[in-house]
């Protein structure tokens, strides 16, 4: 059996600017009919020039034209992805990392597992809005739920299409720090939604005991978690039925204090809790 992930040839088809700090870059490969896309926030590799690899989620993919669709998101010529991408023109060659509709393996790469969850709670910093973007347009139509995204000007909220019963908060950092905008709103949201649905004596915040720390495979989104706020990725395999279900995702910090909030302080069940440290501030991916 083939591994349900794969390496394609690709070149840039067309560049386009969405905002500020989001701009979508489409590619194009003789065998992208063979792509795949197993969930809503599908991962990916992104092989830049020198063999970098960087992740990032599938926008949009069309395979019958063979095309797939990645937004990317810019704070200045500050990374290897930022600076290919002030450069890159039409015609680029680079290479996706990304599923095999043909292999026949077991479909992994993505984390959104809400099962039958009432109520839904998206959080992300702009690094994870593709993500959250695509996972709303897959949403039911009768889905209910609240979903929060810092961003770092009110130019970046971007037109997002969710059903009538999802409400979105765009949080504009602006001159704020980090996760400034986004704990504040998202802490804010769960006091009210635990107090009117989940009332449970809240449990004192302390600093817990280290937890064994473990290898992060972002291919199969294995857990890992300690208390110095590495990278971090927790995802259950499905959600329970359960009233709730959290989908964190962006600066480290930021998304591990709002799932202690929720696990640790308010009593939610970390099966209905999926949270993945995207990046931490003051370093970089490898």
């Amino acid at each position: 059996m083939k591994p349900s992930y794969r390496h394609f040839d690709v070149t840039v088809a067309s560049i386009r600017p969405l905002s500020r700090h989001f701009t979508r870059v489409t590619f194009t490969g003789p065998d992208l009919h063979e792509w795949g896309w197993f969930g809503a926030d599908q991962r990916i590799k992104v092989v830049l020039p020198g063999d970098i690899w960087r992740t990032y989620t599938i926008r949009a993919a069309r395979p019958e034209l063979r095309e797939v669709d990645v937004d990317f998101v810019s704070h200045g010529l500050t990374g290897p992805a930022t600076r290919w991408l002030a450069a890159a023109a039409v015609g680029d060659a680079l290479g996706l990392i990304g599923p095999d509709a043909t292999s026949g393996a077991e479909p992994d790469g993505y984390v959104w597992r809400p099962g039958d969850a009432r109520t839904l709670l998206l959080a992300a910093d702009e690094t994870a809005v593709p993500a959250v973007a695509v996972i709303l347009e897959g949403l039911p139509a009768d889905a209910t739920g609240h979903v929060f995204l810092e961003v770092p000007t009110s130019g970046d909220a971007l037109p997002l299409h969710a059903p009538d019963g999802v409400k979105i908060n765009w949080l504009p950092r602006e001159e704020l720090a980090y996760g400034e905008a986004l704990v504040p709103a998202v802490t804010a949201w769960i006091d009210a939604w635990a107090a009117e649905w989940a009332p449970v004596e809240p449990i004192p915040s302390a600093t817990p005991a280290p937890l064994p720390a473990a290898a992060i495979d972002e291919a199969s989104g294995a857990d890992a978690e300690n208390t110095e706020y590495e990278i971090l990725w927790e995802v259950p395999e499905q959600a329970a039925s359960a009233d709730l279900y959290a989908w964190l995702a962006g600066e480290a910090g930021a998304i591990t204090g709002l799932r202690r909030h929720l696990v640790r302080e308010r009593g939610v069940d970390r099966k209905q809790v999926a949270f993945m440290g995207y990046w931490k501030l003051g370093r970089s991916e490898n």
